[in-house]
């Protein structure tokens, strides 16, 4: 059986925060704040002033481009200059991934950027979660998909020129795929997210064919 989900809803809501000003420190691709608030404390009081500076971004796509034919899972490598000091290296596996620019679904990007990053044109689409990577430090929330694809003959370098994307498609076999996360090498949130639904639905993505 089934164990039900706890009943959960938060204490409090957007009135249990007062007396909010926000200063832009920087402004560029990505943006800077700094947050002054209150907030009403579990034990009812409210707390002394915070100060918190929070990185603001666009909101995000991720897909998990899977090919239950083959069993294989198609992975994007590229720099990110967040992780230049990583100690084994800069150049990540990750899932395609996107911003949500105004206007678009996730459902859009989704489609968009498995094309623009690796070549897949995604038969099916199914959404995931929708989360925060950091919400302690940044507003950005996550939409994650699966692509069911077809990746035969998919492969090479994609990106766009005019982003200064330089992006190496790697197809690999799903215990080739899970070998690396258990190795460490496959390292981000959206591929262990991703992988780890995977890993439950699996076996009836592959009934499906």
């Amino acid at each position: 059986m089934t164990e039900q989900a706890h009943p959960y809803k938060p204490r409090y809501a957007h009135e249990s925060v007062e007396e909010r000003f926000d200063e832009t420190l920087q402004s560029g691709f990505f943006s800077l704040e700094r947050r002054h608030y209150r907030h009403r404390r579990f034990d009812g009081r409210w707390s002394e002033r915070v100060i918190r500076e929070v990185h603001m971004r666009h909101d995000a796509v991720g897909v998990l481009l899977y090919d239950p034919q083959r069993d294989c899972v198609v992975h994007v490598e590229q720099i990110r200059a967040g992780a230049l000091d990583d100690p084994l290296s800069p150049w990540k596996l990750e899932p395609v991934a996107g911003l949500v620019d105004a206007g678009e679904t996730g459902a859009e990007v989704a489609c968009r950027e498995s094309m623009e990053e690796a070549g897949c044109e995604i038969g099916e689409l199914i959404e995931l979660y929708t989360y925060y990577p950091s919400p302690g430090a940044c507003t950005e929330r996550v939409t994650l998909f699966c692509g069911l694809v077809d990746s035969d003959g998919v492969g090479g370098v994609h990106g766009l020129e005019s982003e200064n994307e330089d992006i190496q498609v790697h197809v690999l076999t799903f215990a080739q795929t899970w070998a690396l996360l258990e190795q460490g090498v496959i390292d981000n949130a959206m591929s262990l997210i991703a992988l780890n639904w995977l890993v439950r639905e699996r076996a009836s993505l592959r009934a499906r064919r």
